[in-house]
């Protein structure tokens, strides 16, 4: 009989704790502490890390943030993010508390200037993937721009709507949800379409029905490009006059969306090893923040044992 226990795969989840926290921030009433202390993000976020750490019991965890300063897709494009309204200042001080809960849950922190949590994510996600051959990466993310890391050992566990409602994006939920791209093409899609909310420019005119129906067809951008000079009868006139036009604008859009994987931070995977944490201060750190429903839930997380949730799940 065979040895299940040599084919277990074992879990890293990386969270991509900046997009997590500002989907609480907006999802979510505002919650105060007696004291006034608006904790509404800090709460949502720990719905969502307790959740992730109940559905795949990871041997291994990182987490991932943002420093409030420029990177280099800013000193490349100053207009990038430019229409984002300055972080709340009772937004920015939740920060510094999910980062006291992430210390009592042993779980560590990486960030560095000049880069963003996203790079940092597909940096730690890379050096993982070399470091361990067995080991299976869910990204945890409130939105899509993590969707271009997506592989076989790769997913991406996604909030859908609010904090609730979350997907497990493999390649086959993205190819579903992008009607048929694969993982690799989304960096492509975003660099034609554009995304208003990161202020990316993407080509004028090109939606989302024809950037899907190009890359379908052409598979890349650089070989869109490549036959609009070799077969330019290939394309529609319009399409075919704005891809033209704003050439250097789809290219400039690439540079912006896509990820960074070799941020120089100090990783090492044995040192995300996720052995345990004092329930006893995680009980005192939630009983400071009054959310004495969630130390109900401590002792949930000291289970081990077969991962109840791991591949190709939609979790409603």
């Amino acid at each position: 009989m065979a040895d299940k226990t040599q084919s277990k795969k074992e879990v890293l989840v990386i969270i991509d704790s900046n997009s997590i926290i500002h989907r609480a921030y907006h999802a979510l009433p505002p919650l105060a502490t007696k004291k006034g202390e608006l904790v509404n993000a800090v709460y949502g976020f720990l719905l969502v890390f307790l959740k992730a750490v109940k559905d795949f019991h990871p041997e291994f965890i990182a987490a991932a943030f943002d420093l409030p300063l420029p990177t280099f897709r800013h000193k490349k494009y100053g207009e990038y993010k430019a229409k984002r309204p300055p972080t709340p200042e009772d937004l920015r001080s939740q920060m510094s508390v999910v980062k006291e809960f992430l210390k009592v849950f042993s779980v560590p922190v990486f960030e560095k200037e000049g880069y963003e949590a996203d790079d940092i994510v597909g940096t730690i996600a890379q050096k993982s993937a070399s470091a361990k051959k067995a080991l299976e990466i869910i990204i945890l993310s409130g939105d899509l721009d993590s969707l271009q890391l997506v592989g076989t050992r790769t997913k991406v566990y996604a909030l859908k709507k609010g904090i609730k409602d979350v997907i497990l994006y493999d390649e086959e939920q993205v190819k579903e949800r992008f009607q048929g791209l694969r993982p690799e093409q989304i960096l492509d899609f975003k660099s034609l379409r554009g995304d208003p909310s990161d202020n990316i420019p993407g080509v004028k005119g090109i939606g989302e029905k024809t950037a899907i129906e190009l890359l379908s067809k052409f598979g890349s951008l650089e070989n869109i490009y490549k036959k609009i000079e070799k077969t330019p009868g290939d394309f529609k006139k319009n399409t075919k006059e704005l891809l033209a036009k704003y050439k250097d604008q789809a290219f400039l859009s690439k540079f912006l969306v896509q990820l960074e994987k070799n941020v120089p931070i100090d990783f090492d995977l044995d040192n995300c090893m996720w052995l345990d944490f004092s329930e006893k201060e995680a009980s005192l750190l939630l009983e400071k923040f009054e959310f004495y429903s969630l130390v109900k839930r401590l002792p949930e997380l000291k289970k081990r044992g077969e991962n109840p949730v791991r591949e190709n799940l939609r979790l409603l």
